[in-house]
């Protein structure tokens, strides 16, 4: 679509959000892609919160407030289609409804093949009704119409990236996207040194958004419960709604002296350095990132069965049942207690590695957008 010199392909991504995990994925991927030869990039959205410095002259500002913004998402498709680009991936659900047909037009090669990420479901959805068991009950009647709409965006791109082939899975099934529209390409991201644990575990973290979902109340519930080594210490990073009644939950549970509540941090890979071992009991998650930075960091894991998770965990620690103090707290006493954790750490090391770097998410997204340009011209993929 672009006229900028032979061999050289343009890829718009957009965001309307500054925060989160996709915008964190959206900088890594715009940046990865930006250093290759023959490919020419721009990031559409608000700045980022964080890495704004690395894609500053990638950037151009965009904004989209709500979903019902007609105006702003009609500025926002003629700014991307102004700057010709020959690939246009939406990174969040919103900028997914901005781009949404976005490539039909009267000639394929006059408009850009999209590509939509589809990073997660709205909160009320079950991870029970999400992977299809007969009588889970279903979300409500506001979230249905989200998916409702969500299933018209991945049937009007290119390609439906799923991170987790869970999700790919929810989306052909659930949400009757076809097969052929919806592809898993895993999340990558830049690694931290891993710092593998030798001696006993006794210091765990988790890191996280402070809400129902995520499962705190359960890993406190399951810490009181006992059996593990007395000098076992949690610290728990974030901030939320919910941590007045954690903190207070807490109390009420004894473990005031055991678990420290330390809001809102930045530096988290210092966390998972100085950390024995990473928890993560949510109720309901995809492929977290911070399980991939966790893993990147050597660290062994406990986690819940949600989602990708116990595809990313595999040998590298312990997955139990979400929702369940004593399988949670049972887990926890093997770990603290059984030689093998340093085993678990290296695992993990390895895993994230082959599996989550930025590099190969950005070489997996390329060959994506290949296979797409080389459909609108009508030529044989690569």
């Amino acid at each position: 679509m672009n006229d900028d010199g032979a061999g050289t392909r343009r890829v718009a991504y957009l965001l309307t959000q500054d925060r989160g995990g996709p915008v964190d994925l959206a900088v890594e991927l715009a940046a990865g892609v930006a250093r290759l030869p023959g490919w020419d990039v721009r990031l559409f959205g608000p700045v980022p919160a964080r890495g704004a410095e690395r894609i500053a002259d990638l950037h151009t500002e965009v904004t989209v407030a709500a979903k019902a913004a007609v105006g702003a998402i009609r500025s926002a498709r003629r700014e991307l289609l102004a700057w010709r680009p020959d690939v246009v991936h939406a990174q969040d659900r919103r900028s997914g409804l901005v781009c949404a047909g976005l490539g039909w037009g009267p000639s394929r090669l006059d408009r850009p093949a999209v590509v939509h990420t589809y990073h997660g479901v709205p909160d009320d959805v079950t991870e029970d009704w999400f992977r299809g068991e007969r009588g889970a009950p279903g979300p409500s009647r506001s979230t249905r119409v989200v998916l409702a709409a969500d299933a018209v965006v991945a049937r009007s791109v290119g390609r439906t990236v799923a991170p987790a082939e869970a999700m790919a899975t929810f989306l052909r099934r659930r949400l009757r996207v076809p097969a052929r529209r919806v592809v898993h390409v895993d999340n990558g991201l830049p690694l931290p040194p891993a710092a593998v644990t030798t001696g006993p575990v006794r210091r765990l973290l988790f890191v996280g958004l402070l809400v129902r979902r995520k499962g705190v109340h359960v890993l406190l519930d399951a810490l009181a419960a006992g059996g593990l080594p007395p000098d076992v210490r949690l610290r728990v990073a974030g901030d939320g709604p919910e941590r007045d009644a954690l903190e207070a939950q807490a109390r009420t549970l004894g473990l005031s002296d055991r678990v420290e509540f330390l809001g809102f941090r930045a530096d988290v890979p210092q966390l998972l350095a100085d950390a024995d071992a990473f928890v993560l009991p949510s109720a309901m998650e995809q492929q977290p990132l911070v399980l991939i930075e966790a893993m990147g960091a050597g660290k062994p894991v406990v986690a819940t069965d949600v989602g990708g998770v116990r595809d990313m965990v595999r040998d590298a620690g312990l997955v139990v049942p979400p929702d369940d103090p004593a399988a949670l707290g049972a887990a926890l006493r093997e770990l603290t207690t059984c030689g093998h954790a340093g085993t678990w750490g290296e695992r993990a090391a390895a895993h994230a590695r082959a599996r989550f770097s930025v590099e190969r998410a950005r070489d997996r997204h390329i060959a994506l957008y290949e296979e797409l340009l080389a459909h609108r011209e009508g030529r044989p993929a690569a």
